[in-house]
C-alpha cells in the first residue's frame, strides 16, 4: 500500500514488450468517452497498465473500467479536480507516467518511444507529444506553437525544449512529478499545467516536445460551468506564485487584456484577488534560470 491508501500497480511484462509507463486517467461522469479511450489503450502494443481515478461519478464508470483489460479503478468520494491525477501517480510504481483525458489516447508505439527517450536522457523530466484533434486529425495549435518555440535547442537531446505542456500529452518521470508535489490541487481544472511546468524546470528538469510521439484528442461537448473563470484565476495565480513582482504585474495586465471584457473575466480576476492570502503563503520565486526561460516565452507570445 502507498500513502494514498491504494495498491501500487506494477508494469506487466508481456511477449517481451513490457512497459515502463503507466497511464493515469481522471474522469467524472463521462463513461462513454472513457470507454472509447480504454479501448484504444488496450489495443496499444505496449499494453500499459491503466489507473482510472474517478472524481465521484454516479454513472457507469465503474462498470466500464471493470470490463477493460489492464485497467483498475480508484474511486474518490468527492470531486478532487486535478488532485485526482496526483492520486493516480501515487498508485503506480512504474518509472514513467503518461496522462490521458477521458477523451484522448496515445497512438500505438508512442509510449514506448517516450520511455526510450527518457531512459536515454536522465536530465529530461518529461516529454510532451504532438496532439491531433478530432477525426480529421487537425494539429492542435499548442503543438504547432511548441514545434516553433523560442528556446534554444540542447545538443544531444531530441525534440524541442519547451516551458509547458498539455496534461493529456504528457509523459513525466514519476520521481520528478512527486518531488515537485504534482499538480496544485487548489487550481481544480483549467490551466493547471503551467505551474507544474515551472516547478519541474525550477527543480532542474528539462522538458521537451517530441513531434514523433502522438496523442489523439477527440473532445466531446461538455458543459463546464466556471471553466473560463478558473482558467483566468489560475493564470494569474501562476504568475503571482512564481514570477518577480514587476514581471507578474505586467504579465497579469497582458492576461486580462487577452481575456477580453466579460463577466467571466471580471469573475476570474475577482477570484484571483480573493485568493491572494493563499498565494502569499505559498509564493516561491522561480530561480533566475527558470525566469529566463519564462521571459523568453513571454516575448514569443507577445
Amino acid at each position: 500500500m502507498n500513502e494514498s491508501g491504494t495498491e501500487a500497480v506494477d508494469a506487466p511484462r508481456r511477449d517481451g514488450i513490457g512497459s515502463d509507463v503507466s497511464v493515469v486517467i481522471m474522469t467524472c461522469n463521462r463513461c462513454q468517452s472513457l470507454s472509447a479511450t480504454l479501448d484504444h489503450l488496450a489495443a496499444m502494443p505496449e499494453r500499459p497498465p491503466v489507473v482510472v481515478v474517478d472524481n465521484g461519478s454516479d454513472d457507469d464508470t465503474a462498470r466500464v473500467v471493470a470490463g477493460a483489460p489492464d485497467a483498475r479503478l480508484v474511486r474518490l468520494a468527492t470531486n478532487e479536480g486535478v488532485g485526482a491525477r496526483n492520486v493516480g501517480v501515487d498508485a503506480v510504481s512504474t518509472p514513467y507516467v503518461a496522462f490521458c483525458d477521458d477523451d484522448s489516447w496515445w497512438a500505438p508505439g508512442s509510449l514506448r518511444r517516450a520511455a526510450q527517450v527518457l531512459d536515454a536522457h536522465p536530465d529530461l523530466g518529461a516529454v510532451t507529444a504532438h496532439v491531433l484533434v478530432g477525426p480529421d486529425e487537425r494539429d492542435d495549435p499548442t503543438s504547432l506553437a511548441m514545434a516553433g518555440g523560442p528556446l534554444a535547442n540542447v545538443p544531444g537531446l531530441p525534440g524541442v525544449p519547451v516551458g509547458g505542456f498539455l496534461a493529456c500529452a504528457l509523459v513525466v518521470r514519476r520521481e520528478a512529478f512527486l518531488d515537485v508535489g504534482g499538480f496544485q490541487r487548489a487550481f481544480q481544472i483549467g490551466g493547471e499545467e503551467a505551474l507544474l511546468a515551472i516547478d519541474l524546470l525550477d527543480a532542474g528538469w528539462a522538458l521537451h516536445y517530441l513531434p514523433d510521439v502522438i496523442v489523439h484528442h477527440h473532445p466531446t461537448p461538455a458543459h463546464r460551468p466556471g471553466r473560463h473563470r478558473r482558467q483566468l484565476r489560475n493564470d494569474l495565480w501562476t504568475l503571482w506564485l512564481r514570477r518577480p513582482p514587476g514581471r507578474a504585474a505586467r504579465q497579469s495586465v497582458a492576461v486580462l487584456r487577452g481575456a477580453g471584457m466579460s463577466i467571466d473575466t471580471a469573475g476570474g480576476a475577482a477570484a484571483a484577488v480573493r485568493g491572494l492570502p493563499w498565494v502569499l503563503r505559498h509564493r516561491r520565486r522561480a530561480r533566475p534560470s527558470t525566469e529566463a526561460v519564462l521571459r523568453a516565452l513571454d516575448q514569443d507570445r507577445a
